[in-house]
Order: C-alpha cells, then sequence, then structure tokens
C-alpha cells in the first residue's frame, strides 16, 4: 500500500494537470529504506509528448546524486497519461527499474466517467504489474 500526505497527492495531480496535454513526470523521495514519500521532486519530461515521457538523463543523474547525499531513495515514481487510463503501458513497464518504488499514474482524461483524473499506484517488479491500495493521510 502507497501512504502519501494530502500535500504530495495534491502536488501530483497539479503537476500532471499543469503539463498537460504533455505527460508530466517525477519523483518523490524519502529517507531510504522507510517507504515513506516526503521530498517532491517534479521533473522535466525531456520528450514534451502527450504520448510518454522521458526523464532528461542530466537532471535524473542529478537527483540520484542529491538523494544519494541526502540517504534518501525514489520511494514514489510519477508521471500522468493525459489520453488514457492510468495503468502502465508497456513502455512504462520497461522504464520501471526501481523495485522498491511505488509506480504511480495519474490520468488526466476522463476514462471511466468518475471524474477529471485517476491517480492509482502499482508495483512494477521483473516486468509483473501489481496495483496496490492508495491511503491519503493528512499528516504522517
Amino acid at each position: 500500500m502507497l501512504t502519501i500526505t494530502q500535500a504530495l497527492y495534491d502536488r501530483i495531480v497539479e503537476h500532471a494537470r499543469a503539463d498537460h496535454p504533455d505527460e508530466a513526470c517525477g519523483v518523490v523521495a524519502g529517507p531510504a529504506g522507510s517507504d515513506r514519500p516526503e521530498r517532491f521532486v517534479p521533473m522535466l519530461n525531456a520528450a514534451r509528448s502527450p504520448t510518454f515521457y522521458e526523464f532528461d538523463s542530466s537532471d535524473l543523474l542529478a537527483l540520484y546524486r542529491e538523494m544519494d547525499d541526502r540517504d534518501e531513495e525514489p520511494v514514489v515514481i510519477y508521471h500522468s497519461h493525459t489520453a488514457t487510463e492510468a495503468y502502465p503501458s508497456r513502455t512504462d513497464v520497461s522504464y520501471a527499474n526501481e523495485p522498491g518504488a511505488h509506480y504511480v499514474l495519474v490520468s488526466t482524461a476522463d476514462t471511466d466517467g468518475s471524474g477529471p483524473f485517476q491517480f492509482r499506484s502499482f508495483r512494477i517488479v521483473a516486468g509483473e504489474i501489481t496495483e496496490e491500495e492508495v491511503r491519503v493521510v493528512p499528516a504522517y
């Protein structure tokens, strides 16, 4: 299960909406080994595409160095889908190289009639996708 604060949830959704019609992407870092997302790090979609995302390699390298210096790890890796449901695509699965991370997808399309976006979380390990519950809390 992903437990995330309302403030972080809101920032991820806000980023997804702001970058629409392109896919948004980013990371929420947290203390190594804690499974607690804390530090919101929006990233630039280097592809600037409505159909896929790509982290800028130099930005990603800088982020990983910074997380290493701060004894952090990527707890949440998020991106948006602009025209499809919030479910990992084959490309998303191929990019998923952090087995301990929660992969959050936000759809900015109303694909299920339940509103303007979906917020879902998945574990992706060795190509296997498992959806998990998202629990939004006021604070940790």
